[in-house]
């Protein structure tokens, strides 16, 4: 692998969050040094001959190694300090004053931290282990310790029942000025604990229209506080996107390690066992923990950049002449407000036209990369 950016999938977690369904392992005592010898394992087999550019510590959540865990775990990869962008994912109630000096001593130098939300009855709901206090306290300690780049997490389209407020979590939100905002609309998945819930009738989600409704709201607000948003999800003072997600979206190879990681080399994507302990036993035993990997052909590398493209402000470039049939879905976009085509405004200004997708047209993005 000639990878710059590297990801590190820390599987653990105190609870399932209600809407969680992703790769973690719940567990009362988190076993640090059992998964720093598999991470050893693993690095051992796959790193990258090139220096790391960038460290994405994701989960599961990985503040929960701690502070003296995440040193453990630069000193085992041999990253740090050189590392131009190294993130760790946080719960609030995780952030100490005495972890997060630990962290900025180990190298770590950007906070992605969940808040979610800012009302308490929300929180309990989601069976998150913080409240809202822990936030504010979390920021504060994270600055005092030398962070000067935070990205805060806000879920939006919660179930109208819940009574949450939107304007008052951003309130509470923008008061605090993180560098970054992550927006995520909440999704039924089948096998969570919503899932289960709807199915029986006992929580309603929110209609598309909501959904819509606040995503426009949260962008329009964000905007206004001097917020650029980047990519659909993600929005950021001006120097502030996250360099290590921007290579997903532009396919540029990445290397994952952990259980559920996966792998680009610009060719063929690669991923590992999702569940710890299969990814545990497996390197135990001397062998690697690829559960499978696939070959992206040129068709599906178009597709996956076109569709990509579409997620950031950036766009993508339409080709010339452009074709009748792309010109008439093109022109039938922006007629609908949900693209914007880019003209070159005279000779030497640019060598193609792009397509980017508006707010209301990044709502609607699956559906509009479909019919291309």
């Amino acid at each position: 692998m000639t990878a710059r950016h590297l990801y590190v999938h820390v599987p653990f977690c105190r609870r399932r969050c209600t809407y969680c369904d992703f790769s973690i392992a719940v567990r009362r005592t988190i076993p640090i040094a059992e998964y720093l010898a598999g991470l050893s394992s693993e690095w051992t087999r796959v790193a990258p001959a090139t220096t790391v550019h960038t460290v994405y510590l994701g989960g599961g959540t990985p503040s929960l190694l701690g502070g003296d865990g995440v040193a453990a775990l630069t000193a085992c990869l041999a990253v740090g300090r050189d590392v131009a962008e190294f993130t760790i994912e946080a719960n609030p109630d995780d952030v100490t004053a005495a972890a997060a000096s630990a962290w900025v001593r180990a190298g770590v130098n950007r906070l992605s931290l969940g808040a979610q939300s800012f009302d308490d009855g929300v929180l309990a709901w989601m069976h998150r282990t913080h409240d809202a206090a822990a936030i504010g306290a979390a920021v504060t300690a994270a600055r005092r310790a030398g962070f000067a780049n935070l990205s805060l997490d806000l879920i939006f389209a919660l179930p109208p029942q819940l009574g949450r407020r939107l304007d008052d979590d951003l309130d509470r939100l923008l008061a605090l000025r993180p560098e970054h905002v992550s927006l995520y609309g909440l999704t039924l998945e089948d096998h969570t604990p919503l899932g289960r819930g709807v199915s029986r009738g006992e929580v309603r989600i929110a209609p598309e229209e909501r959904y819509e409704e606040e995503y426009l709201r949260l962008v329009e607000r964000l905007t206004a506080e001097g917020y650029r948003f980047y990519e659909v999800s993600n929005a950021a003072r001006p120097g502030r996107e996250a360099v290590h997600n921007r290579a997903y979206w532009r396919l540029v190879p990445y290397l994952g390690i952990g259980p559920s990681a996966h792998s680009f080399d610009g060719a063929s994507r690669r991923w590992n066992e999702p569940a710890y302990a299969r990814w545990q036993a497996r390197l135990a035993r001397g062998e690697a923990p690829v559960a499978g990997h696939e070959f992206l052909g040129p068709e599906q590398q178009r597709l996956e950049s076109f569709y990509l493209g579409l997620r950031t402000v950036e766009g993508v470039p339409l080709p010339e002449p452009v074709p009748p049939g792309l010109a008439g879905t093109v022109a039938g976009w922006v007629a609908a407000g949900w693209a914007e085509v880019d003209r070159p405004a005279g000779p030497g200004a640019g060598s193609a036209m792009r397509l980017r997708l508006t707010p209301p047209g990044w709502l609607r993005l699956d559906e509009l990369a479909a019919s291309v």
